[in-house]
């Protein structure tokens, strides 16, 4: 298949690729973006409906969820990519065997069918923008993308990873070899991919689901080969920011390495683990009115600490912030008005103990040994701003201990935030207002990496719309 072939070019030192990428030397051969289309597997519409199949990605699947999941349908892709681990697990038969297991027999009885035609697939997210009225559409499409080290500067990413959830996926991924989400990516071109897709919108969607956070997903099947290979052609100079599964692209690229060691031999030739599937969604579409790519924050909070003081960790915080106190009765809608007043002058944090609340802004250690080695765009932002002056500086948290959640969770919603504060759970939430854009890319391009759950993407992705089966 033509589009699989991979691509070389050489440029001289004057030329650039798409913004926020490097000069390159002349002479100097680099590899470009690769998309292809493929025969996804999807639920068989006669068999058991589609809404009750879809998830959530998998690492945004609560215990609640999950067995909500279970009792909706006993196709539910959750047995498959979240299930259930039981007391008497074995090397033999455990969570993985079970996924293997479904996965093959959904596909032997006709639960899952496999398109005819290689194919890629537009998909639309309709939804209302958190903590708005606001209605927002995102458009994109889904295809299979060449997995390329980083150091290729073809993919890059903003975020850095944990071990577990990589352990995790891997050990799925060995098991049913089958990407069951894709990896969302983003690109620049200014919505002429978009338009060689709009056509497929003309007809009704092949898919149709409406999740629990009622965003509409609608995905469209595209076999037209001139569009494709079009789509394909246009593709190759763009750029790729991982937005949402750092930890399934890692894997995946953990994958192909693995297999490429163990063949015998090897004829050079692409084959299927040297793609993974992802969802393509262009970052500088000429309707930036329409708020299609959403970040929200994701909130800290801080637990377990043994001589934690609300009145000791203000004066702390005042080495590195201005400190203003506000009422700590506050409710998450005045937190987060709060946060985006204080916002427009540049960083701004909310901190919430059980008698006290801060506000903190106007950082006074850029620049200084705090950040260490980090940029001074990579100081600016409020994420790190938190993780260096406040959760290490102030409080004594390691990066380690960050990094393996031993004091500090993660939170999206602030009202729930505010809600553990207030129960005890924790110590002292930490809210701040959400990456920009703009920020994500400039870091990405930079080649620089952001704490864990830096952002959140929103709306995200459902699993098992399309389904990449390896062999």
């Amino acid at each position: 298949m033509p589009f699989l072939s991979p691509v070389t070019r050489h440029l001289s030192p004057t030329t650039r690729d798409s913004p926020g990428s490097f000069p390159l030397l002349q002479f100097c051969v680099t590899l470009v973006a690769i998309i292809s289309p493929f025969r996804a597997w999807r639920y068989n519409p006669g068999r058991v409906p589609v809404q009750q199949a879809v998830t959530q990605p998998y690492d945004k699947i609560t215990p609640a969820m999950q067995e909500r999941y279970y009792e909706t349908s006993p196709y539910n892709l959750v047995r498959i990519i979240l299930g259930k681990r039981q007391p008497e697990d074995s090397e033999t038969e455990n969570v993985y065997t079970r996924s293997a297991a479904s996965f093959r027999n959904w596909r032997q009885t006709g639960i899952l069918q496999q398109d005819s035609e290689p194919s890629l697939y537009r998909y639309s997210q309709t939804f209302t923008v958190p903590g708005s009225q606001t209605m927002a559409e995102r458009n994109a499409f889904i295809g299979l993308g060449r997995i390329e080290k980083y150091s290729a500067n073809v993919v890059f990413r903003h975020e850095q990873t944990l071990s577990k959830p990589k352990a995790d996926r891997l050990d799925l991924l060995r098991a049913t070899r089958a990407h069951f989400g894709q990896i969302f990516m983003l690109y620049n071109a200014a919505g002429t991919v978009d338009a060689l897709l709009d056509s497929a919108t003309a007809t009704p969607p092949d898919i149709e689901v409406t999740d629990e956070y009622d965003v509409v997903h609608r995905v469209w099947r595209v076999s037209d080969t001139s569009v494709i290979a079009s789509v394909h052609k246009q593709m190759r100079d763009r750029k790729l920011i991982i937005a949402d599964g750092h930890h399934r692209y890692e894997t995946a690229l953990t994958y192909r390495n693995e297999r490429r060691a163990a063949a015998e031999t090897g004829s050079g030739l692409p084959t299927a683990y040297d793609s993974v599937m992802m969802t393509f969604v262009d970052m500088d579409r000429p309707d930036k009115d329409q708020p299609g790519l959403v970040i929200l924050p994701t909130h800290r909070l801080v637990f377990g600490l043994p001589s934690f003081s609300a009145a000791r960790f203000q004066e702390e915080a005042k080495k590195f912030f201005n400190l203003e106190e506000v009422d700590p009765g506050i409710d998450a809608t005045r937190a987060t008005a709060i946060l985006q007043n204080a916002g427009r002058a540049g960083t701004a944090l909310l901190v919430v103990t059980a008698g006290r609340a801060f506000l903190l802004h106007t950082p006074k250690a850029i620049g200084t040994p705090v950040f260490g080695n980090l940029s001074l765009s990579q100081q600016a932002l409020d994420v790190v701003q938190l993780h260096k002056c406040l959760l290490e500086g102030v409080l004594n948290i390691s990066e380690e201990a960050i990094r393996n959640q031993e004091n500090v969770t993660y939170c999206r919603e602030a009202s729930e935030a505010l809600a553990q504060v207030q129960n005890g759970k924790v110590q002292a939430a930490f809210l701040m207002n959400p990456a920009k854009i703009q920020q994500v890319r400039d870091i990405a391009f930079a080649g620089q990496v952001l704490p864990q759950k830096s952002t959140d993407f929103y709306p995200k992705l459902l699993s098992g719309l399309t389904i990449y089966a390896l062999e």
